[in-house]
């Protein structure tokens, strides 16, 4: 009875046996070094792409057809194998990758069978069961290495797994993958901030999904961008993890000699067929028994791809060279042997791996953290962010400083006795003060989400966390930027230029100025968010912003706007700042003195200066709610194209 019951246990693999070459078996104990063994296969599998239909093309039938990238394609993983697939430009490498993975599917029609221990796959459990390291290597660059897994491993792991027990885990990652020289090291952006080596960054790729310890792994072109070095280094660390008992599959292109050595299986695609699919040392065999026999000292990978490819000029020639392959592989003893590969499993075996399976699914996708675990986490990854951007703390608070002291000594006053050469230049520098916040905090934020787009992408379709836990954390970290600037510079200027001397005037000069600074910010977020590019962003800024300017009462009068662009002007948080600071400057001064100038067109109390600019001191409140308003509008406006764009990629 005891012997049936430890048979039924789930068998991991810790690691391989270096005399034997075969798994050494553990059982529940230490869960972090075990993994559930799973074998992946499909049979039959077809994929079509649909055509996409142009408006100007609805009449036309002809093109309606669908188009076939693979036809009847069949394989099979094991545990404790790497495997490679390797093929031509446009054989089908990536859309077998897509097919197994359940993702980048889009409009492709799919038929055939996936499986894993048998059991037929779907989209959620396969999400749950395998991990996806894809060919870009994407990363927030101002983070380390360290920083870097401990965020994954927080949002990633079972949120009900103490945290010691996941930095734990990340330590063992680190070490496992050989990234403990540089785990404190910045990651670096390409061509802006040194960082780690190409070697290494892929390794952080693996280890990102590693942490999670998932059975099965699909990697995207792994060497892609690496010399050969660099190549050989990733993919032993990949083999290293085939020992611990992963079942792993990879795309690689023209690997090297050394580096092609390292795999235990290849499947080779040509023209979206299989042409062979087994252990390496039988493809050489194969290729030589159909008439292509790899030359001595030269790279099988070479001499495969080459074989299979087909050249421009030659394509009739070279097709026919393909379909010739396909058809022998598919009449081969290797082929059979994948066709019955599910009829040769005993009942009990299947049945048992099964249920193990389910469970080990199961317990992979238990409770991830929970929604203020995931705020807390993003919010700290964007407070380090934001602080080691040099452009952003630094510079711009030295920026702030020199250009708040330039304006006060241009419009330096330091008495309240106001003539009529006052009232152009407070009102000047009123406006002023308006433009600088504008522009202080609208293009800082015109790149934030063109550059970090494919970052929130990747890791909301890996589920790491919600669209409105990003969007809210980079609002939360931005607010005491925002704040401190703008409060400094009307600070500095405020008591320089000759403003009204007043500490309740001065309180809501700062509010208002708040206010006008989070009204740029979120403007430009709204920018940012619809643009693909920072070029565009940048581009786009500038433009949609002038016509708000022209419509803030400075430059053309409030009561002489064309009835055709009040829509404009009502839109515009340039004229409501203005009018409020206007109103908290002049509504309390009640001498102006004339001086020289005549006093039938002396201007002499501040309400008069507000009434001649066609605003009105009774607006205050109005216009503290419409900047709210137009606040609120672009932030939610921002935030919704950002939910659109994550619904749109997990299309």
């Amino acid at each position: 009875m005891s012997s049936q019951m430890d048979s039924e246990k789930p068998v991991y693999y810790t690691n391989i046996d270096p005399e034997l070459g075969f798994p050494q078996k553990d059982y529940e104990e230490n869960y972090c070094s075990q993994v559930y063994p799973v074998t992946l296969s499909w049979k039959d599998c077809s994929v079509f792409s649909l055509p996409k239909r142009k408006l100007c093309c609805l009449l036309n039938k002809e093109d309606e057809s669908p188009k076939q990238i693979l036809t009847n394609v069949s394989g099979v993983i094991k545990p404790g194998r790497l495997t490679a697939v390797m093929g031509a430009s446009g054989a089908g490498k990536s859309t077998l990758l897509n097919m197994l993975t359940f993702r980048n599917r889009g409009s492709l029609v799919i038929q055939g069978d996936i499986k894993v221990n048998g059991v037929i796959m779907e989209k959620e459990k396969m999400a749950n069961l395998s991990a996806y390291v894809q060919q870009d290597d994407v990363f927030i660059g101002t983070m380390t290495v360290r920083e870097h897994l401990i965020f994954r491993a927080i949002l990633k792991m079972d949120g009900r797994t103490p945290k010691a027990e996941k930095l734990q885990r990340v330590e063992q990652v680190i070490q496992q993958l050989g990234l403990a020289k540089c785990a404190d090291t910045v990651i670096g952006t390409p061509g802006k901030k040194k960082g780690i080596s190409g070697g290494e960054l892929k390794r952080l790729s693996f280890a990102s999904e590693l942490l999670t310890n998932p059975p099965l792994m699909f990697c995207d072109e792994v060497t892609s961008g690496l010399d050969s070095f660099m190549a050989q280094s990733v993919i032993q660390s990949l083999k290293t993890m085939v020992h611990t008992g992963h079942t792993i599959m990879c795309t690689v292109h023209q690997p090297s000699s050394e580096v092609f050595e390292l795999f235990d299986e290849i499947i080779l695609m040509a023209e979206g067929k299989v042409a062979f699919s087994g252990p390496v040392s039988h493809a050489i065999d194969f290729f030589k028994s159909v008439g292509h026999p790899c030359p001595g000292n030269y790279n099988p990978a070479n001499h495969f791809i080459l074989t299979l490819a087909i050249v421009p000029g030659y394509e009739t020639e070279c097709k026919g060279r393909v379909e010739k392959l396909c058809e022998f592989y598919d009449s081969s003893s290797a082929s059979k042997r994948i066709d019955h590969f599910d009829v040769k499993m005993d009942p009990y075996e299947r049945r048992m791996s099964q249920k193990l399976l389910e469970e080990s699914i199961h317990s992979i996708s238990s409770s991830g953290p929970s929604y203020f675990q995931q705020l807390r986490c993003v919010m700290w990854r964007s407070w380090i962010t934001n602080i080691r951007e040099p452009m952003l703390v630094k510079i711009k608070f030295i920026q702030t400083i020199i250009f708040a002291l330039f304006m006060g000594l241009v419009y330096l006053k330091t008495s309240n006795n106001y003539n009529q050469e006052d009232i152009m230049n407070i009102n000047g520098v009123i406006f002023l003060l308006i433009i600088s916040f504008t522009y202080n905090n609208l293009f800082p934020v015109l790149n934030v989400f063109p550059k970090e787009i494919p970052v929130f992408l990747r890791e909301h379709g890996a589920g790491l966390y919600r669209v409105d836990v990003y969007y809210f954390s980079k609002m939360a970290v931005e607010i005491p930027f925002l704040v401190i600037n703008s409060t400094m510079v009307i600070a500095i200027v405020y008591w320089m230029s000759g403003l009204v001397h007043d500490l309740n005037a001065f309180v809501n000069a700062a509010i208002i100025s708040v206010l006008a600074s989070a009204s740029s910010s979120s403007f430009g977020y709204a920018i940012s968010a619809a643009s693909p590019s920072v070029t565009i962003a940048l581009s786009l800024g500038p433009l949609l912003m002038t016509p708000f300017l022209l419509f803030g009462g400075y430059f053309l009068n409030n009561g002489s706007v064309p009835d055709y662009f009040l829509w404009v002007k009502y839109a515009s948080w340039f004229l409501y700042s203005n009018e409020l600071m206007i109103t908290n400057q002049w509504n309390g001064v009640s001498h102006i003195s004339c001086g020289d100038v005549n006093s039938t067109v002396c201007i002499h109390t501040g309400k008069e200066i507000i009434h001649s600019l066609n605003y009105d001191e009774n607006n205050f409140y109005f216009d503290l709610v419409m900047l709210s308003t137009i606040i609120l509008t672009y932030r939610i406006l921002a935030f919704l194209i950002l939910l659109i764009k994550a619904k749109m990629s997990k299309c």
